[in-house]
């Protein structure tokens, strides 16, 4: 959390400070963090096992950075930072980026923020900093994702713009991805309802992408909030899309799919809200809609289905608050092959055998709901510790 040493978020429209010299405040520290290359997940948790914060890489000498065994590169722009060589093409980036920031009133959330939402800053490979046009006070609330398919039906869209409204009037925020179809349609529906909205977005902020949403994006920004990890002046490309649906997942509490065909990009933002732990909701359709497959496919698998916004409520209500959280000063040793699972999918884990045990059973080891259970099982299918067999589940391997 920020203390007294993390200043407010800063709007560097506002900054009057010289194009020459380096500013060295935390804003631009996990600005710095952000851009370094080949400084990903594996590189971070090397760092974190023997810092307190990521930001004391850069202070760090030359031997404790080789020590950590990040790369070349890595070290080549942690050193121009510590010598203010504003000539170092990653220094001259972020000089850039922060000129660009200035341009379009852009702000910088970065971990070390209030505004930055402890739930997102918990995910696998979790974005450094956010860059944000609008109320960044809205990342603390309680968001729910509602997803679908761009090529939704007229039933669709509508069901999209009365869940999204419902749930405003819920106290919940809606948040997605400003694509067209059911994400416009989420964030149409909050919005004419008169409650705020999130809209995460796989490019920058100056290049808000589809053209076809300039309007809506506005209408978000006046009265919601919109945010990327991208910085100013990136294009939108299909590869940052799946970036973008982690923190779609990563800021709410659940995800609705509304519509979804069988290989559409809601099913991977499904997926990754289950592995974050988050609950999954799908709306059923017709068995001869093809955008309806994608969400039957996840009430197989274990989603809930719901009709209703009480349905997202009283599951919501049931867990998000009851998540185990270890004491103070408690060591957590889940070992390798159990990292990354929350305490749902490790209780089931454990109760599973090497012979098949039926949902029943699992149900009473584990004192879960069948919809619940079934959520675990799938991530534990997917990240290849069970399978199902004549008569149940069992660990793979």
């Amino acid at each position: 959390m920020a203390g007294p040493e993390c200043p407010a978020i800063v709007v560097f429209k506002d900054e009057k400070m010289s194009v020459s010299s380096l500013d060295r405040s935390l804003d631009n520290q996990w600005l710095l963090l952000s851009l370094l290359p080949r400084f990903a997940t594996r590189a971070r948790e090397r760092v974190l096992a023997n810092a307190d914060c990521l930001t004391d890489v850069l202070s760090m000498n030359p031997a404790t950075l080789k020590a950590l065994g990040l790369s070349a590169e890595t070290m080549s722009a942690i050193h121009g930072w510590q010598a203010e060589d504003l000539s170092h093409p990653v220094l001259a980036e972020l000089m850039k980026i922060r000129s660009q920031c200035r341009q379009h009133g852009i702000r910088l959330i970065g971990q070390h923020h209030d505004h930055f939402p402890e739930a997102l800053r918990q995910i696998h490979d979790a974005p450094m900093l956010l860059y944000a046009l609008g109320d960044t006070g809205l990342l603390l609330q309680d968001q729910v994702g509602v997803v679908g398919s761009r090529n939704a039906t007229r039933t669709g869209l509508d069901h999209a713009r009365k869940f999204a409204a419902e749930l405003g009037r819920r106290g919940l925020l809606v948040t997605s991805g400003l694509a067209l179809g059911i994400d416009g349609a989420a964030h149409a529906g909050a919005l004419d309802a008169g409650h705020p909205t999130v809209a995460v977005v796989g490019c920058g902020l100056d290049r808000l992408y589809p053209a076809q949403h300039r309007q809506l994006a506005h209408r978000i920004i006046e009265n919601g909030l919109i945010v990327s990890e991208y910085p100013p002046g990136t294009q939108a490309r299909a590869a940052y899309f799946p970036q973008r649906n982690r923190i779609i997942s990563g800021l709410s509490r659940g995800v609705l799919v509304v519509e979804a065909s069988l290989k559409s990009g809601s099913l991977i933002t499904a997926r990754t809200a289950l592995e974050q732990g988050r609950e999954v909701f799908a709306i059923p359709g017709s068995v001869h809609s093809p955008v309806a497959r994608g969400c039957h496919q996840l009430i197989k698998q274990g989603a809930r289905l719901v009709e209703t916004a009480d349905d997202i409520l009283e599951e919501l209500g049931t867990w998000w608050s009851m998540q185990a959280q270890p004491e103070a000063g408690e060591a957590v040793d889940k070992g390798p092959v159990l990292a990354g699972l929350d305490s749902r999918e490790i209780a089931v884990f454990e109760a599973l055998g090497y012979d098949p045990q039926s949902t029943d059973a699992l149900g009473q080891l584990t004192g879960l709901p069948a919809d619940q259970l079934m959520q675990s099982l799938l991530l534990l299918e997917l990240e290849g510790l069970a399978h199902s067999a004549p008569g149940g589940y069992l660990r793979a391997g």
